[in-house]
């Protein structure tokens, strides 16, 4: 075998053969040549009177200053009586067992979340963009409770003190699953506390709100399946990642079932589904979901979190001069303009807004329950078992007049609710 020193131009310039070949530089260090073309450092070497081979990874992807230094560390074992090839399993052995941040993120959404959680894809969402990029390669154990601290006011500082505290939520939950493993024997959470205060949402939109926002939905830079999925949202009152699943086969004439594995609370739940909404959900003969992925090698509806995201981003849509070249205002900021012309909402919050509206026309909170599918609490639960199907049928219609009113701004007379004429 030729002994030379090896060059990264002499390793660029070593041509792919009919058979595998090697070069080497001494001493057992080496890069062999296979038919396809494929480098690999290697290092050859005697250990128990056994000749053995040491892979120090593929060349461009390991350079050959990384090789020299992989091979110069090998060799030292071997001097020191140390089988480098053995040690190399203990250490793969070694990190099989301590797992990296993102070794426990894959293990927490396969055997927690997707089992035991409905809103599994937010949890995957969330922490593979706010924590994989930060922690993703290290440690899982390594991972300490000023680590967390920094994370957390690194979300805060940016503006999103809610995200905060749903991070440290999740990301919590996911060490104490590893606990549960015996992946982790300790949490770097304990004694964590959330950085903001945890407030419920109260924002409901108000008629000159729901005007605007029905306009201007239409011109926002979303996909039609987003828009129409919003404006269903408004008009049944039912959760977005409901709203978001929904698919034919739950929907019988004017009834749309949501079926227990996808209702919040775990139990099938019926909505009556009125003119507009039946517009807005379109053709029912259709084998696919109502509001499909974009990605259309998928059979699947849009993910759970597409529609937060499509209404976040038209609240600060950046502004491109006529070369595509960024705008920015007198503070040296990017300019963004608010597309939907009304102050910030979440789909959510669309839900509310009809719940609020519907007891504005006099609907009792046992009939807004039962449209929203809120579980009953008690006795109650356990003995009352009546499903509401009449009043929830009245409530959506009545709150069906209300809007179309306030969009068309005609005023339009709503049936009270005790002469209210429903069909069976």
């Amino acid at each position: 075998m030729k002994i030379t020193r090896f060059t990264d131009k002499m390793i660029q310039n070593l041509k792919r053969s009919n058979r595998k070949y090697m070069r080497g530089e001494g001493y057992g260090f080496n890069i062999r040549v296979t038919p396809s073309g494929a480098k690999t450092w290697l290092y050859i070497y005697t250990f128990d009177e056994k000749r053995k081979e040491l892979n120090l990874g593929g060349y461009p992807e390991v350079t050959l200053e990384t090789a020299r230094g992989k091979f110069e560390e090998a060799r030292k074992l071997v001097k020191n009586g140390i089988d480098p090839s053995a040690a190399a399993e203990q250490a793969k052995e070694e990190r099989r067992k301590t797992p990296t941040v993102d070794d426990l993120i894959a293990e927490y959404i396969a055997r927690h979340a997707k089992v035991f959680k409905k809103s599994w894809e937010e949890d995957e969402r969330l922490l593979n963009k706010e924590i994989s990029p930060i922690w993703g390669k290290r440690k899982a154990v390594e991972i300490t409770k000023r680590d967390v601290i920094l994370v957390l006011e690194s979300i805060v500082d940016r503006g999103s003190p809610a995200m905060s505290n749903q991070v440290l939520k999740i990301t919590r939950k996911m060490f104490n699953f590893a606990i549960e493993r015996d992946i982790l024997q300790h949490t770097p959470f304990f004694r964590v506390k959330a950085l903001s205060p945890n407030t419920r949402r109260k924002r409901n939109l108000t008629e000159a709100e729901i005007k605007t926002l029905w306009a201007s939905i239409d011109h926002a830079a979303m996909s039609d399946v987003a828009r129409r999925a919003l404006k269903l949202v408004l008009v049944t009152a039912q959760r977005p990642g409901e709203v978001s699943g929904i698919h034919p086969r739950e929907i019988d004439g004017r009834w749309w079932t949501i079926p227990a594995e996808r209702a919040k609370n775990g139990e099938a739940h019926r909505v009556y589904l009125t003119d507009t909404a039946l517009e807005l959900i379109g053709d029912t003969n259709g084998r696919g979901y109502i509001f499909p992925s974009p990605h259309k090698k998928k059979d699947q509806p849009i993910a759970a979190h597409a529609l937060p995201v499509a209404v976040r981003r038209n609240f600060k849509w950046a502004l491109f001069d006529k070369d595509r070249k960024p705008l920015y205002d007198k503070n040296g900021k990017k300019a963004t303009v608010n597309r939907f012309e009304i102050e910030q909402f979440t789909p959510h919050d669309l839900r509310r807004t009809a719940s609020t509206f519907m007891g504005g026309l006099g609907f009792k909170d046992e009939i807004i329950d039962a449209v929203l599918n809120h579980v009953k609490l008690g006795v109650i639960g356990i003995y009352n078992r009546y499903t509401y199907d009449r009043e929830k049928q009245e409530a959506l219609e009545s709150w069906e007049r209300k809007l179309l009113s306030i969009i068309s701004g005609r005023e339009c007379k709503v049936i009270p609710i005790t002469r209210a004429s429903v069909s069976a």
